[in-house]
């Protein structure tokens, strides 16, 4: 993915779909993207970019 990890996860908030942390390191992050009806996983991000870590770091999924 090349667009911005923050307005990735966005979008996929503001289309319905759901996300969710699957790990954590010190200095990157996975996060799952899931379709709308939050079955199964199409996509995943991995990201090292500390905005993303920063808006993440009380945040494990796209329902919290």
């Amino acid at each position: 993915m090349d667009d911005d990890p923050i307005a990735v996860l966005q979008r996929w908030q503001d289309a319905g779909a759901r996300w969710a942390v699957i790990t954590r390191h010190a200095g990157s992050v996975t996060v799952g993207l899931y379709r709308c009806d939050g079955g199964e996983e199409v996509d995943r991000l991995t990201s090292s970019d500390p905005k993303l870590l920063d808006f993440l770091a009380d945040r494990d999924s796209s329902d919290a």
